[in-house]
């Protein structure tokens, strides 16, 4: 099993991205759980809230490791936990960032906020480009400061999607 975690600001096409590899190459999606939880909440995340989002995004991805599929494609994982953690509330509950060293992810695209348009779903919340670009460079700054492999995806969504799947191409055929 090879697990593929697309991780970047809001708007930058994660999901729409997760669809296309999924269309592509098969696999099996694990979504984003925070999504799930603020439309059962019916309301704004709190600090407090942030144990049960993380451990919900956990349970879902650990329901897919366990079906072994050949590509495991997650929509996001817990850096994004981590990061909006500490962005919104200046605070990360510690075990957030060890549960996250601790599991196995082949490889990350870094989703640039560059030339994507920022759509108002509700539920996000950086219209600023200058804002998820930040966000972006945490990302990116993590990545970099725990050695974990990625690729940067920029460019309008056609060459994002373009630069994805000839990448992931060459990737899955060195099983």
């Amino acid at each position: 099993m090879k697990i593929l975690a697309l991780t970047g600001p809001e708007s930058s096409g994660k999901s729409a991205l997760a669809n296309e590899i999924q269309a592509a190459a098969g696999g099996l999606i694990v979504g984003e759980y925070v999504r799930h939880f603020i439309d059962e909440q019916q309301r704004d995340t709190c600090y407090a809230d942030i144990p049960a989002i993380a451990r919900g995004q956990l349970a879902w991805e650990d329901a897919a490791r366990a079906e072994r599929p050949p590509l495991l494609i997650l929509d996001t994982h817990l850096l994004s936990n981590l990061l909006w953690s500490q962005r919104l509330f200046g605070a990360c509950p510690g075990w957030l960032e060890s549960e996250l060293l601790a599991r196995r992810y082949d490889f990350h695209f870094l989703l640039s906020p560059e030339q994507m348009e920022w759509i108002d779903d509700g539920q996000r919340c950086q219209p600023q480009l200058a804002d998820r670009k930040a966000f972006f460079n945490d990302c990116r700054d993590w990545l970099d400061q725990h050695h974990r492999p990625y690729l940067v995806l920029e460019g309008p969504w056609k060459e994002r999607r373009h630069q994805a799947l000839d990448w992931l191409e060459r990737w899955l055929s060195k099983q």
